[in-house]
């Protein structure tokens, strides 16, 4: 990096810092990367809203700041810049995960896991967060693909009328992941943006394989959709959020329902998605060891879900593969820097931008796959969340008035 761009750097962001001391504000300020595409998409001027960089500013733990520009190939990413360091708390983290790394598990083991309920109690709930305060949380059902699934919604207290409708679908490579380790972010969605949330179990894999998850997924969507008044939700405006495999279910979602017709999708937020199953990203290798998810995770993870190889190239399994991205809704795409799958977002929202599909993309430097689980350990969560919530409820705003 030149002296000059260290200059420019630096009062930028002595910029952003001296905005924030004078007023707060949830939608992160994206500034530092000074870097344009020399050719811009169509109507991606250089710092217009919702373009994306194609470098980011290395803030170890901190958010990716970077102005909105036009961005370039997703191969400029890496370009004359170096991967921000680990701090020593996600170094933690991925030592104490990996010892109950996928990778070293068998299908029986994987059942047992399975088996185990993951009960709050003050240490996970430091860990994971717990639920936010000042938010009503009820059980229910909704239609699967084969049979009825557990479903848990949340809603903001004493909110009053019908408010927008959020569907999660949580993570865990599709071997892993309930509603409790999810309640975090469930109830801080609703919270924040003043929306019903409605949290999806699915069935899971290695005795569920490929559709079954995305089936259950999309017949809980049609289910939910036309029950929201249950729960005073305006069916009409519906988000989808989904982290890591969630995150993958939740891009595929909006294809069904362009596909099939419905529910109409207003916005999707994709948070570490996968969204290759063929494995074309050249993060793969590039953070083949990284915290938190490595590359033998990866292969874990898929070979339990979709066994087939003839299967991973369908768009159901991998959305990024889809012959047609139009008509899909907007999006916001989350990555973290020190990800094996992090090119999979990127290449994801090339693909919808292509499409003409508005997308919002940020980098979080600094971060491994998963930050967002690990709201009291990673740094960057908070930042996160808050442009999560900001990006639905601006969305879902917008739905209403239309």
């Amino acid at each position: 990096m030149t002296a000059d761009r260290r200059q420019t750097l630096a009062a930028a962001y002595a910029d952003v810092v001296l905005d924030n001391l004078r007023r707060p504000y949830r939608t992160p300020r994206r500034i530092g990367c000074l870097r344009q595409s020399a050719n811009p998409p169509p109507g991606q001027g250089a710092g217009s809203l919702g373009g994306y960089c194609g470098t980011a500013t290395r803030n170890p733990g901190l958010i990716c700041i970077f102005k909105p520009v036009a961005t370039g190939p997703v191969a400029n990413f890496r370009e004359g810049a170096d991967m921000a360091k680990l701090d020593l708390r996600v170094r933690l983290i991925g030592r104490a995960l990996r010892r109950i790394s996928v990778t070293g598990k068998s299908e029986e083991q994987i059942l047992t896991d399975q088996q185990r309920t993951v009960e709050h109690n003050p240490v996970l709930d430091w860990v994971l967060g717990g639920l936010a305060a000042g938010v009503d949380v009820t059980d229910d059902t909704a239609d699967g693909g084969e049979g009825r699934l557990p479903v848990r919604i949340y809603r903001p207290h004493n909110a009053q009328g019908l408010l927008p409708l959020v569907i999660l679908v949580h993570g865990g490579g599709w071997t892993s992941g309930t509603l409790n380790t999810y309640d975090w972010l469930g109830s801080n969605i609703a919270k924040e943006t003043g929306a019903v949330v409605v949290s999806l179990d699915y069935r899971l894999a290695p005795t569920h394989r490929w559709p079954a998850a995305a089936e259950d997924c999309y017949a809980a969507l049609v289910d939910v959709a036309a029950r929201a008044a249950q729960w005073q939700a305006d069916g009409g405006r519906i988000a989808v959020v989904g982290d890591s495999a969630g995150g993958n279910l939740a891009a595929v979602l909006t294809l069904m329902a362009r596909d099939r017709s419905g529910p109409p999708i207003t916005f999707q937020g994709l948070i570490y998605p996968a969204t290759d199953l063929t494995l074309g990203s050249a993060s793969l290798e590039e953070n083949a060891d990284a915290p938190v998810l490595t590359k033998s995770d990866v292969l874990a993870f898929r070979r339990h879900y979709v066994p087939d190889d003839g299967d991973r190239s369908n768009p159901y399994a991998s959305p990024l593969l889809a012959a047609d991205h139009s008509g899909l809704p907007p999006a916001l795409i989350q990555v973290a820097e020190h990800d094996p799958i992090r090119d999979d977002g990127l290449r994801y929202a090339e693909a919808l931008r292509a499409a003409g599909v508005p997308v919002r993309v940020t980098t979080y430097v600094g971060m491994p796959h998963g930050y967002l689980a690990f709201p009291r350990l990673c740094r960057s969560a908070p930042q996160a969340l808050a442009e999560l919530c900001s990006e639905l409820q601006l969305a879902l705003t917008a739905a209403e008035v239309r």
